[in-house]
């Protein structure tokens, strides 16, 4: 993982990038295959590379791959320092603040070399040992994913995923010992505890369900038994949809839901019942619901209506829809969440994507807004035992900062912060305002170090996300203040299709409105350089995920804008991304392409159908993990391949495979640290 975004930073930095050599990238055959669809003849030159079991594309795979690599260490210098600076950040002794359930208090720690964080409790004053993933496997390539706590917490079972596949391992143990007190439960996607702890609800999703697109099952589980004894309890008909149960900790019943990405039905039915005996509450194929229960009343947190979304009330013995009354009303700015004190009702939201807080009483009547200074973003979360409320800060230049507040009388009291010993003091963030192409005001967040010069020629980098609802949000700058102190300008584009102002700003940048999104960015990009923050030659675009539909859409459309580009795990061909792996649940947000409405949309921006004759692109690496269970690298291998076969493309196009990775979780720190010094060296 050593060489990932070099190619984006110093493009960018050096203006004899590529002076040494031709990129001459190992040879791919073009095999078309011709579709029909819906009266469009569709040529698809590498539909070939999409078989990751055939041994020609594995071996296709490797040689682009080492020769990406070969190429980058002969051409790209090495920026002094840059490895200590990052291992100042991420190899250190860095210890979690504690976190409670019951009377029980845990914390996570990873010490200097160590490649993964291990988790611990503190009884008394002594701190124990209770999980180190590196014993089930040494080589630190396998990572926590869920920690699920009982309720009285004195249990809990631990997700494991290894090389990043997104099927779980879950091993339970006692938390006061670490002693494992069953077999591990293996392939599964989800595990949470019923009321009495004898026994789970647990999701099976393994890695051929996965392949197959076989739609998730839920069983219940008696801890200690072969699971054969399981009993089904829920699997969706639709491999886009999904299904969901949990007891409530708060009461004794039991909730379940039919959803998928956007919308659900609600049930409900008392604890322990038989699932035939659930009761549905809410139903919708346009809106969603969840329920918390507190006092004898379930308050939805619901977008039913409420764009903005909202809290509606109803009494725990009358939950059906009709009964619900409205709590907390939609207002002006997007709700995030909500915690109840033994007094108070407070309220999480966003204001132009900055984070606030509001205090109400127990009948919804406004308290006041609570004094934060501190408020790119933060998490909230309360503990029921000592009535207190923990909220964690996070900034551009302010590593995470936790606070306790008194659920009685409001008061702050400052509790823990990480300590890294990185200095921020010059770091400007500043929130601008820029006009899209239709006139809509879209935000974006601008740091740099104090005092460079605003001439039109600073090495830029933007990121763009742009989809589900998703908040792009300034957090701690991390690695990238290596970038900034030398001389660069990091940005973030807040872009239609997130989530930070809503649905109606989720909704204008998803199915028919998907193009809003990139042109969104390209408006961003043309700010940047009329304000003379930078210009075409010295900015670099980065997206990954949803956000590689972005960057590959900015390649193929508005390659005048910048220099250099990563697009990282991306979606690409967009008239076959729901035919593999988890394809199928995006379809609420992309559109059906074997639905002739959604495949004219679709067809209008996909990247790989619109790369252009007599076009050439920016250099571009484009980055795929082989075991992805979320994109599957065919996208990133196919547009590569499509692009270094162009007759007209001078730039290099650069595929990096990591072949012990899947969508971006799990790594060592080794190989986070690697990853990083590429794209920052």
């Amino acid at each position: 993982m050593k060489y990932f975004l070099v190619l984006t930073v110093f493009a960018i930095m050096s203006s004899n990038l590529f002076s040494a050599e031709k990129f001459n990238p190992p040879a791919t055959q073009a095999i078309p295959v011709i579709d029909t669809l819906f009266g469009f003849k569709i040529t698809d030159n590498y539909r070939w590379l999409e078989d990751k079991s055939n041994p020609d594309v594995l071996s296709w795979s490797k040689a682009q791959h080492q020769y990406t690599v070969d190429f980058i260490k002969k051409n790209f210098k090495n920026y002094p320092g840059l490895t200590d600076e990052l291992k100042k950040i991420y190899d250190r002794d860095i210890i979690s603040a504690p976190f409670f359930k019951a009377d029980r208090e845990f914390f996570t720690k990873k010490m200097r070399g160590e490649q993964q964080y291990k988790y611990y409790t503190r009884i008394g004053n002594k701190e124990i040992l209770i999980f180190d993933p590196m014993k089930i496997d040494p080589s630190g390539k396998s990572a926590v994913t869920s920690f699920v706590l009982t309720q009285k917490g004195d249990k809990a079972a631990i997700g494991i995923q290894f090389q990043g596949n997104e099927v779980n391992t879950y091993y339970i143990i006692d938390t006061k010992t670490g002693k494992q007190l069953y077999a591990p439960i293996t392939g599964l996607a989800g595990f949470s505890w019923t009321k009495d702890e004898k026994h789970a609800y647990i999701t099976q999703r393994d890695r051929a369900m996965l392949e197959k697109q076989v739609p998730s099952i839920t069983y219940y589980h008696t801890l200690g038994t072969d699971r054969k004894h399981d009993t089904k309890l829920l699997q969706p008909d639709n491999p886009k949809d999904f299904a969901g149960i949990y007891d409530s900790e708060d009461a004794d019943v039991t909730f379940s839901e039919d959803a998928d990405f956007w919308s659900n039905t609600l049930y409900i039915m008392p604890l322990g019942a038989d699932l035939s005996t659930r009761k549905k509450i809410f139903s919708s194929k346009e809106f969603k619901a969840s329920p918390d229960v507190h006092e004898g009343k379930i308050y939805f947190m619901t977008n039913y209506k409420a764009p903005n979304w909202k809290v509606m009330v109803a009494d725990l013995d009358k939950p059906e829809f009709e009964n619900w009354k409205e709590f907390y009303p939609e207002k002006d700015t997007k709700l995030e969440g909500f915690v109840f004190t033994k007094d108070y009702f407070i309220a999480y939201y966003r204001k132009d994507v900055l984070a606030k807080l509001d205090v109400y009483d127990k009948n919804g009547k406004f308290i006041k807004t609570l004094d934060l200074t501190e408020t790119a973003d933060f998490g909230i979360s309360y503990h029921k035992q000592s009535n207190t409320v923990y909220v964690s800060f996070t900034a551009a230049d302010i590593p995470t900062k936790i606070y306790k507040l008194d659920g009685k009388t409001l008061e702050w009291k400052f509790f823990w912060q990480d300590n890294i010993n990185v200095d921020t003091k010059d770091i400007v963030v500043k929130q601008v305002f820029y006009e899209s192409y239709d006139g809509v005001k879209v935000p974006m967040f601008i740091m740099h170090k104090k005092g460079i010069k605003m001439d039109g020629n600073n090495p830029t980098l933007m990121y763009g996300y742009g989809g589900f609802n998703n908040v792009v949000k300034p957090g701690f700058l991390n690695h990238y203040l290596s970038f900034l102190n030398r001389g660069g300008i990091y940005v973030l584009a807040c872009i239609r299709g997130g989530g930070e102002y809503g649905e109606k700003w989720h909704q204008a940048g998803m199915l028919k409105q998907k193009e809003n999104t990139f042109y969104d960015f390209a408006a961003a990009c043309e700010y940047l350089i009329n304000e003379k923050y930078t210009n075409s030659e010295r900015l670099a675009l980065r997206g990954g995920s949803n956000g590689g539909i972005l960057i590959s859409w900015m390649l193929v459309n508005r390659p005048d804008l910048f220099k250099a580009s990563i697009c990282a795990v991306p979606l690409i061909d967009m008239l076959r991304y729901h035919k593999f792996l988890m394809g199928p649940y995006w379809i609420p947000e992309y559109g059906n392409p074997e639905v002739k409405e959604d495949f004219l949309t679709i067809l209008k921006y996909s990247p790989y159908q619109n790369i252009k004759e007599g076009w050439a692109a920016p250099s571009v690496m484009v980055k795929a993990g082989e075991n992805d269970a979320r994109v599957d690298p065919l996208h990133a291998k196919k547009f590569a391949a499509a692009l270094q076969n162009s007759p007209y493309q001078q730039e290099p196009v650069m595929l990096y495979i990591d072949f012990e990775s899947g969508h971006g979780s799990g790594q060592s720190i080794d190989q986070m640290i690697e990853n990083i010094e590429l794209e920052l060296r």
